[in-house]
């Protein structure tokens, strides 16, 4: 079977974000009404590095509830479901995830682990696997297809389908969420698939709108050490406690 890669795409941001933005952190600090402003932001009349100036200054404060206002909406592909398993855990999110109800997967492709791959004998060991529960998942559709299940043969036969099975989803996040989102997945000791869905869509955010994610990524590198304490640090930072030692 050939490898599957991700292949992640940004679908839609939030139209005139930077606006959107600077716009809400304005209104929580000026008198007037902030509509008003609204035709000299989309004009150019207030230039966009003015606006991006004052975003900064006020998210270096630690105000980000405006932030809130931009979401940013991804599609993925090539990614297993044990890796969707953990981006639903992401709360304050919208999922859309192909189902395996209405979707055959008596041909599902897989996530094969690195450090699988890496290992002669446990790949063959997981190929055969894999092979197997293809065979056994069209044996089970086609019995329950026999007893007259029909279109809901699939329904019963996807449990015997793996986590490493292939899976596309649709999902949005706030601003506020993404940043969170990137500072618990971007981190060395997430789960490495997610971690690295964490870092192509952070290279998007960053592409589509610098001012908040410039300086994005996993908390440490925010923080300046490692808040995971030292039984869980991955070195690359020094702890809490030699920082402040």
């Amino acid at each position: 079977m050939p490898p599957v890669e991700p292949r992640v795409e940004l679908l839609s941001c939030t139209p005139n974000s930077v606006e959107l933005i600077y716009a809400a952190f304005r209104q929580c600090y000026h008198a007037g009404f902030v509509a008003d402003l609204w035709p000299l932001l989309l004009s150019g009349e207030i230039g966009r590095e003015k606006q991006a100036e004052f975003i900064e200054n006020v998210l270096s404060s630690g105000h980000v509830s405006p932030v809130e206002h931009v979401s940013f909406t991804f599609a993925a592909e090539g990614v297993s479901r044990a890796l969707t398993h953990q981006l639903v855990r992401h709360r304050l999110a919208s999922f859309s995830q192909q189902s395996q109800r209405y979707v055959d997967g008596g041909n599902f492709d897989y996530i094969l682990p690195p450090a699988i791959k890496g290992n002669p004998e446990g790949e063959a060991a997981f190929s055969s696997c894999m092979e197997g529960l293809r065979k056994t998942y069209r044996r089970l559709k086609s019995l329950l297809e026999a007893d007259g299940r029909g279109d809901l043969a699939a329904e019963d036969a996807r449990f015997v389908l793996p986590q490493a099975a292939v899976t596309r989803i649709v999902f949005t996040m706030n601003c506020r969420s993404l940043l969170n989102f990137f500072e618990q997945r971007c981190c060395n000791r997430a789960q490495w698939e997610i971690r690295r869905l964490a870092h192509i869509c952070l290279a998007l955010c960053r592409e589509a709108l610098p001012v908040i994610f410039r300086h994005a990524g996993a908390r440490c590198e925010r923080l300046g050490y490692c808040p995971e304490g030292g039984k869980f640090t991955c070195g690359r930072y020094p702890v809490r406690e030699q920082s402040f030692a």
